[in-house]
């Protein structure tokens, strides 16, 4: 596998990923910063071995920590700010009066933020090999090699270890496939889209 057909990031994709991800909506009350692990630079034949999509949201109100072998898909949001909901004046007056709640996101190594996943201001500490699936909403701080998923996220599983011959058996097993004479046509592309 050569270096143009890995799953990871260039540095210079990776730096672009970063600048249209990261977002710093509070600047005025609180600026933090964006801290990538240094182990996330030190693969042999790899730039890098993370993934930050261009199309997350990276909230740096709070600074945030990311492992390294970390996954931040496309659409997914991590918040390290919070509203003020209390009391029975007009929200925008408690803002401009106490600001917004900040605080800071550590997100450990092996870490799998899947696509439209959201983690909300009140998780601290994602630890190393959790995953979150897709359209999940996390709202409290998991542990290890848990996956969760669902609104709110839950616990629905556990990252095993697996011997060889084991994964060997889960990546060869049949997949569905659709069915050879199925009616239509496949898309192809030739300056326009043609059915």
């Amino acid at each position: 596998m050569g270096m143009e057909d890995q799953v990871t990031m260039t540095v210079a994709q990776l730096e672009e990923g970063v600048s249209r991800a990261r977002r710093y909506p509070h600047a005025d009350i609180q600026r933090g910063k964006l801290i990538i692990s240094p182990e996330a630079f030190e693969t042999q034949g790899k730039e890098t071995n993370l993934i930050i999509s261009r199309f997350s949201i990276l909230d740096c109100t709070g600074s945030i920590h990311i492992g390294a072998w970390c996954n931040i898909s496309a659409r997914t949001r991590i918040y390290t700010h919070d509203h003020i909901h209390a009391g029975r004046r007009p929200l925008f007056e408690t803002e401009e009066k106490h600001g917004v709640l900040w605080q800071d996101k550590y997100i450990g190594a092996d870490v799998w933020l899947h696509d439209g996943s959201i983690v909300l201001y009140q998780v601290t500490c994602i630890p190393d090999g959790f995953v979150l699936g897709a359209g999940s909403v996390l709202t409290k701080n998991p542990k290890p090699y848990e996956i969760w998923a669902g609104v709110p996220a839950r616990k629905i599983g556990y990252r095993e270890d697996m011997d060889a011959a084991a994964m060997e058996k889960l990546s060869g097993r049949k997949r569905y496939c659709l069915p050879d004479d199925l009616p239509g046509r496949p898309l192809t592309r030739k300056g326009n889209i043609e059915f």
